[in-house]
């Protein structure tokens, strides 16, 4: 069985002494202290390591199991239970506002509290997922009996939300679902359709599970255009909020999946189910953005944490695993042959795991605090910086984080060698769940074509332009530190050359639309090693002023300095490979792939 424990001291290094999170939650107005954030991390790694990451590797060997006959689902042993603590302990309402029951702890906070739950358990931890999009998606659109009937039972854990957007014919393109909605004389619609991929669409952890679902009205005009959102519950809500008849909402089937056993992924079938439509008809997208980009930067979160859960194991494997003899002469002469941690290839897996793991925890985090600059600021400007920002890095966060989660499970298998392809051990496991994370909520071309294609050409670069002025300004204040010299210098190059990289990426989409397709996934990945190489120039920054042991502060050094030299330049391969242009991608006819 694999390891886990929540890595505290590195998340209050993150939080505190490089993010500050005690001087936002002052300015915008939170009572978020050390002390109390200190003990809510310390009962969310107990409850993570505790209750949630036994159950990790049974749930994947048990998976749910589906009664065709009735159409509902089971999850494993244990998961029900250990919801019904999740739900006990308040852990839903965390992060939501105080005003409609919950505890309003800033978003910095539950970047870390997720991390941990999908390090412990990913597959358990889909199921309250989406419930904080949900939430989401009602305090913005929802009419007031919406929210008072739908809000407070979802906040407490006693429902969860879900998000249906796919159907069998239509993924991404949502200009293509069929999903219909009838006008009723009560003032609901009845709701018809199928739609596939639904993450906990059905399971036996909650009284009722409201589904966000996506649909066309009678006169919706064709395209996205035509979109409307619904709320559609598995069992009916009055405008009292009372639960009524079970809805005309049934799971078909789950998916058999390459990983993520124990989370059931639903088809899910709507035959005119009552529902109830939430914001304006045909402008259903503006809704289910809110739930998609909430959802977008917790897969990124997921994938942190799988990052983390594998890099713990494969370290510890490689301390304990004896191989050979080191390069340099024995470094354990008593043993038959030192620990693999001593050979340079298997240093080079830790180390990229651990710059990577570490980095981006760092940029999730600042993600996340953007997201409550823009909630909670008290000033329009501070609001509007947010939302610029948490919008520019969403696409970052979720492509990279998820890619990286793939290659730090791969590091992790061969760190193992053959013991990692086994399911014995547990590790591969972590491969396998890593895989849906570039996939759902958007694949990492997806996200791709968002950071170009809206973010830097619809939406004119605006969250780039604040990005690379918070580099220059700490370049700036920071260019006489001869301790810093290392890092400030290369990272000023670096943050140049993105910017000069992103105005040649703007020019030829200008001339050649087929360039932004041909661009992204590059750009995509060249912005992430460059925003990761600015936030461990902070971190090398933050270690001056805390008071960590010096095995932390020596560690933290070396990782940066691994980071700089090993992985920051393949952003130089990346930026090679946009500059090769469209052609290398297109001009092979379609019909000589074969040939």
């Amino acid at each position: 069985m694999t390891r886990y424990t929540a890595p505290l001291r590195d998340y209050r290094f993150a939080l505190f002494d490089v993010l500050g999170l005690e001087a936002q939650s002052a300015r915008l107005g939170n009572e978020a202290d050390r002390e109390t954030v200190e003990a809510v991390l310390e009962e969310a790694a107990r409850f993570a390591g505790q209750v949630l990451a036994p159950l990790n590797q049974a749930g994947d060997e048990h998976g749910c199991s589906f009664d065709a006959a009735t159409g509902e689902v089971r999850t494993p042993p244990g998961f029900r239970e250990a919801y019904a603590r999740f739900v006990e302990d308040g852990w839903q309402g965390l992060t939501v506002p105080a005003e409609i029951g919950g505890q309003g702890l800033p978003l910095m906070v539950d970047a870390v509290f997720k991390e941990m739950l999908d390090a412990a358990n990913l597959s358990w931890s889909t199921y309250p997922l989406l419930s904080h999009g949900a939430i989401e998606a009602l305090r913005h659109q929802g009419e007031d009996w919406q929210k008072q009937a739908f809000l407070t039972p979802i906040v407490e854990g006693r429902w969860t939300g879900t998000m249906c957007l796919t159907e069998p014919h239509c993924g991404t393109d949502l200009g293509l679902l069929k999903t219909r909605a009838e006008p009723q004389a009560d003032g609901s619609y009845a709701i018809t359709g199928t739609k596939i991929f639904i993450s906990a669409g059905e399971h036996d952890f909650t009284e009722n599970i409201v589904h966000l679902v996506l649909a066309r009205l009678p006169d919706a005009p064709p395209g996205v255009k035509g979109i409307s959102l619904f709320l559609v519950p598995k069992f009916q809500v009055g405008r009292d909020g009372a639960m009524g008849a079970r809805n005309a909402v049934r799971c078909g089937a789950i998916e058999h999946k390459m990983g993520l056993k124990g989370s059931a992924t639903c088809v899910i079938n709507f035959d005119g189910a009552q529902g109830w439509l939430v914001g304006q008809p045909h402008r259903g997208l503006q809704g289910m953005f809110i739930m998609m980009n909430s959802a977008r930067l917790g897969v990124g979160v997921q994938g942190l944490g799988l990052m983390e859960r594998a890099t713990q194991n494969a370290l510890a494997y490689a301390r304990e695993r004896l191989q050979m003899r080191a390069l340099g002469g024995p470094k354990l002469p008593e043993k038959p042959a030192d620990p693999i941690i001593v050979h340079p290839d298997v240093r080079r897996m830790l180390l990229t795991n651990k710059a990577l793991t570490e980095g981006a925890r760092l940029l999730a985090a600042y993600a996340f605090a953007q997201l409550d600059e823009h909630e909670r600021g008290t000033d329009a400007d501070g609001r509007a910086r947010g939302e610029a920002l948490a919008g520019f890095l969403t696409p970052i966060v979720k492509g990279c984080l998820t890619e990286w989660a793939v290659e730090c499970t791969y590091n992790a298998i061969q760190v193992y060698g053959g013991h990692g392809y086994i399911r014995e051990h547990g590790i591969e496991q972590f491969a396998r769940d890593a895989r849906i994370t570039t996939l759902y909520e958007g694949t990492t071309q997806i996200q791709a074509n968002d950071l170009v294609g809206r973010k830097l050409l619809q939406l004119k670069g605006a969250g780039l332009r604040l990005f690379l002025a918070e580099i220059e300004r700490f370049c700036a204040d920071h260019a006489s530190d001869a301790t810093l010299a290392e890092f400030v210098a290369p990272l000023g190059e670096a943050a140049a050359d993105w910017a000069t990289l992103t105005q040649e990426v703007v020019t030829r989409a200008g001339t050649d639309p087929e360039e932004i397709g041909a661009a992204a996934v590059d750009y995509l990945f060249c912005s992430g090693y460059v925003a990761l190489g600015y936030w461990w120039a902070r971190a090398v920054a933050a270690l001056r002023g805390g008071d960590q042991p010096e095995a932390f502060r020596s560690a933290k050094l070396e990782t940066a300095r691994f980071y700089y030299g090993r992985i920051l330049p393949r952003r130089l391969a990346h930026a090679a490979a946009i500059r090769s242009g469209a052609g290398t991608l297109m001009r092979l006819d379609a019909a000589a792939f074969d040939a």
